[in-house]
């Protein structure tokens, strides 16, 4: 025998619509939460901006009215006190010099001037070839010879040509017997000639040569040998 269902007893018919109906419900609840908690957010910051004002307020004070300081003490007054001089007593006079009374005593000062003492020129000088007394080598002639033969170095050149001979050399002694103008009067070779002229500036200074017992300048003459051994 088949059962048959009366369609007003039927459960699944209002199912969908009950689901629906509480969707709707949830929706609109958890709508007005959130709406609620924005509130109470909005609330909350402005009461923490007011409490700030309000202690920016309370902080705010006035300067108390200070009693002004007190006024310096009066100085002390001086007196003074004037010693009264007697007209029978001497004073003694004292002279007060000015600087109109040291400008007449300069104007009144001869100027004298130093005294130029001409010195004369060495290159001004005449030269003597003979005098009273001759220029002399610190030593004498041995120890010229001693300087010259000490002083010399034999050219490379010429020692490998086999050059040799005399080379005559003249110079000047000054006044103070320093050595100057040396030349050479005769020459052997360039070499040789050149080495005599650097051994005679290279002298030290002479005796210088006297005329009437003054010193005075002197020419003179002196032979370097070169020869081979």
């Amino acid at each position: 025998m088949e059962i048959k269902k009366s369609p007003k007893a039927d459960l699944e018919k209002g199912k969908m619509t009950s689901l629906l109906m509480g969707m709707v419900v949830g929706l609109a609840i958890l709508f007005v939460a959130f709406e609620w908690s924005n509130r109470d957010v909005q609330v909350a910051q402005d009461q923490g901006v007011a409490d700030v004002i309000a202690e920016e307020q309370i902080e705010i004070t006035r300067p108390e009215n200070t009693p002004p300081p007190p006024p310096p003490p009066p100085a002390p007054v001086v007196t003074e006190v004037l010693n009264v001089v007697e007209d029978d007593v001497d004073l003694q006079q004292q002279d007060i010099v000015t600087s109109e009374d040291n400008q007449k005593a300069a104007q009144t000062q001869t100027y004298v001037a130093p005294k130029v003492v001409e010195e004369e020129e060495e290159s001004s000088q005449p030269i003597f070839t003979v005098v009273e007394t001759m220029p002399q080598f610190p030593g004498g002639d041995a120890a010229l010879l001693q300087f010259l033969a000490k002083s010399i170095k034999y050219p490379v050149i010429a020692q490998e040509n086999g050059i040799q001979g005399r080379v005559i050399c003249a110079f000047v002694v000054n006044r103070d017997g320093s050595i100057v103008d040396a030349e050479v009067l005769r020459g052997v070779d360039p070499s040789l000639d050149k080495e005599a002229l650097r051994v005679i500036n290279t002298m030290p200074k002479w005796s210088p040569g006297k005329q009437r017992g003054k010193p005075v300048r002197v020419k003179y003459t002196v032979p370097i040998t070169f020869r081979l051994q």
